[in-house]
């Protein structure tokens, strides 16, 4: 098999070396192929192959185009004949126009190929140029030539015309629609017109404008095929607008089966995600719990599988989609895929830091948070930031990588009723007694509004110091109270209480050694407000 394959291969080569020399006009010729191929009115007449002793087939078409120039009114008026000569030799049709020789057609003019024989060939190149020859008589017909221009001028007058009407029929659609939707009796819903306006009057004048260029284009291919000189022109208009519209339609064809693909793929994926929406709602109500998956979480979390799926879904039907495969298409995507690189590193990073505060829960909308030297209530978690709504009311917006790489002190994370702990600290000199500035610091705390008085106050001696003891105070907030506002009550009850019972607020530092031991005697221990503890 493959030694026939082998022996018939260069026969094929010939054959269709042959049929590249054809005395038929190309459609698409090479430039030696147009060098050796006689146009008249731009149009193809014959390609001619022959030699006649050392006149080449170029110098041929020379000589045609000089002696078609040469013809006069008369000439053109009589019509074309074809009369057998002989040659250098070769037998030849010789092609005459008034008498006066044309083109001489030999039998080296002819290919193989075409099948074709040489009174054949000649009466194919006769018709053409005969075709040529009543359109440079219409050129010379000055009646001819006044009934072309009133024909245009005809045809742009129409033209004018359908124009103004299609005009004025937009100014009725759009009139008509402004008084449906003046009056509410419109199908689209008016939440919609925020977005979409007159939407069907701009769709008709957009239809309008379509078919006034289709018909300019029809009036203008038309204006160009009554005058011969132009007549090449309105043929090529008419040809490309229909080989236009031949491919148009081949492709919507075509690439219907793709597009069917692709609509179902995307149908099935809406069905996966309404699905999941429907089992992800139930865990965010608590009615449903899936390892792995808290009611807080729920909102990312579909969030992330509707973003995975779409993925997956639109990396499905690429393949489908028309023009997958054309450069055109996988320049925009390398395009795309560059931008999405170079400029999604920090973005990245901020994303998934908020991934890792919303899945770690460690805070959430509406908890009282201390990150580095911002406190206040979180107002939202978003994707790449967090917004705090500090004392003075105002927004702060921190990264979330931000976040991330520091502390984050929850306030309210412990508490359920929605109360908060609040701490002070104030720094007392070793000559007062401690037990009264636990007591005047509780005293405080009671007095304070806004202090939720179910939980006992406490107070801590945080440190002591080379010259004064740090106390901390702690209480909880009742629900809803701000943290600021807490902290103020507490700093002025705590100042009127030191005040009342004359200790002085003072965290003294000395250079010298006092003269007297700084010490507190023991019959002062319990100082008012104090009272020394009940014995059996």
């Amino acid at each position: 098999m493959n030694k026939v394959l082998l022996a018939v291969l260069p026969c094929l080569l010939i054959v269709l070396a042959f049929s590249s020399l054809a005395a038929e006009p190309r459609q698409q010729p090479t430039p030696q192929e147009r060098a050796r191929t006689v146009y008249v009115f731009h149009q193809p007449i014959v390609m001619l192959q022959a030699k006649f002793g050392l006149t080449t087939p170029e110098e041929r078409v020379l000589r045609i185009r000089n002696t078609l120039r040469n013809f006069t009114q008369a000439d053109v008026r009589e019509p074309l004949k074809i009369i057998p000569v002989t040659r250098y030799s070769q037998q030849g049709r010789l092609i005459l126009m008034n008498g006066k020789p044309v083109m001489l057609l030999a039998q080296g003019d002819l290919d193989e190929g075409d099948d074709l024989t040489l009174d054949q060939a000649a009466q194919r190149v006769l018709a053409r140029l005969e075709a040529q020859r009543m359109a440079l008589r219409d050129q010379y017909d000055t009646g001819w030539l006044a009934l072309s221009a009133v024909k245009t001028a005809g045809g742009l007058l129409a033209l004018l015309l359908l124009w103004y009407g299609a005009y004025l029929s937009w100014r009725r659609v759009k009139r008509f629609f402004y008084l449906r939707i003046m009056e509410k009796r419109s199908r689209i819903p008016q939440s919609w017109r925020r977005f979409l306006g007159d939407f069907e009057s701009r769709l008709y004048a957009l239809l309008m404008v379509a078919l006034g260029l289709a018909a300019f284009y029809a009036w203008l291919g038309w204006s160009f095929s009554l005058f011969p000189w132009t007549r090449v022109w309105g043929t090529s208009l008419g040809d490309w607008s229909a080989r236009a519209l031949r491919q148009i339609a081949l492709a919507i064809v075509s690439a219907l089966p793709g597009l069917l693909v692709v609509l179902l793929i995307f149908l099935l994926t809406a069905l996966i995600l309404k699905v999941l929406k429907i089992i992800l709602n139930q865990v965010e109500a608590g009615r449903l719990q899936l390892p792995g998956i808290h009611p807080e979480t729920v909102g990312a979390t579909r969030k992330l599988i509707a973003v995975v799926i779409w993925l997956f879904a639109l990396s499905a039907a690429y393949p489908f989609l028309p023009g997958a495969n054309s450069l055109a298409f996988k320049g925009v995507s390398v395009f795309f895929g560059l931008m999405l690189t170079l400029g999604s590193a920090g973005v990245m990073n901020h994303a998934m830091s908020g991934l890792v505060l919303i899945y770690s829960r460690a805070l959430r909308k509406g908890d009282v948070i201390r990150v580095a030297d911002n406190e206040g209530q979180v107002s939202e978690v978003g994707m790449l930031a967090t917004k705090i709504i500090t004392r003075e009311n105002y927004v702060v917006t921190v990264p979330n990588a931000v976040v991330v790489s520091g502390k984050i002190t929850n306030l309210s994370a412990q508490s359920a009723n929605g109360g908060i702990n609040l701490t002070v600290a104030v720094t007392i000199g070793y000559d007062t007694p401690w037990r009264q500035v636990h007591a005047m610091l509780e005293l405080a705390a009671k007095r304070a509004q806004g202090i939720d008085l179910t939980v006992p106050p406490q107070v801590r001696q945080l440190a002591l110091m080379d010259w004064y003891i740090a106390y901390e105070l702690q209480v909880r907030l009742q629900p809803g109270q701000s943290l600021a506002q807490g902290r103020n009550e507490l700093h002025s009850h705590i100042q009127d209480v030191f005040n009342e019972f004359n200790v002085q607020i003072m965290s003294p530092n000395f250079v010298m050694q006092p003269e007297s031991a700084v010490m507190v005697a023991k019959e002062n221990w319990y100082q008012a407000p104090a009272s020394p503890p009940e014995r059996p």
